[in-house]
Parts: C-alpha cells; sequence; structure tokens
C-alpha cells in the first residue's frame, strides 16, 4: 500500500524545504520571547522552518504540539531536528509571505 498525499501538503514541504530555519528553541525551550518571534515570523511569511535543538524525539515532539497549539500553526514536516510549519494569514504581504513570493 502506498501512501496518499494531499497534493497541496505536497507542495508546502517543497516550498518549505528551500527555507532556511528562522527561528531556533534551544535547551530552554519556549521562552515568552521565542513564542512572541515564532508569531511575528508566521505572521510575515506564513509558512516557515525552525530548528528544534531541544534533548531526544520526545522532547522535539512536545515542543512541536505545544508550538502548533498556542500559536494555531499547523505542522506540515518534521524531519530531524527542524519542523516546518503554516499559518495562513488573512491578508498576506506578497513580499514577505513564502507562499506567495517566488524563492
Amino acid at each position: 500500500m502506498s501512501k496518499k498525499t494531499n497534493p497541496s501538503s505536497k507542495h508546502l514541504r517543497a516550498i518549505g524545504h528551500k527555507l532556511k530555519p528562522v527561528v531556533s528553541v534551544a535547551g530552554k525551550g519556549l521562552s515568552a520571547s521565542v513564542i512572541s518571534e515564532i508569531d511575528r515570523a508566521l505572521n510575515d511569511h506564513e509558512l516557515i522552518k525552525i530548528k528544534l535543538a531541544v534533548g531526544d524525539q520526545q522532547a522535539r515532539a512536545a515542543v512541536t504540539k505545544d508550538v502548533c497549539d498556542e500559536l494555531g500553526a499547523e505542522l506540515i514536516q518534521k524531519i530531524g531536528n527542524v519542523i516546518v510549519i503554516l499559518r495562513r494569514c488573512a491578508s498576506p504581504d506578497p513580499r514577505l509571505s513564502n507562499l506567495i513570493r517566488p524563492l
């Protein structure tokens, strides 16, 4: 059996692959300043890549869930220490949005 993927999620993963991480979550975890920086990046770019340098796989999964739940974002892809998340804006800036502008 092959896993069927949504074409739009495949497109989002392709865009996310080309991105560089805009935020790094390190040993101290999710502080208020890290959450606000991720929120700002999502408002500007809609689709962002985050580097997680926090412990083992379970710790990274917990941080990923916390980020998505707290900011209303959707997990698009998770590979090792890097996640790609999406939160669409009502009126995105075409100069900043990773979904609109060419990379």
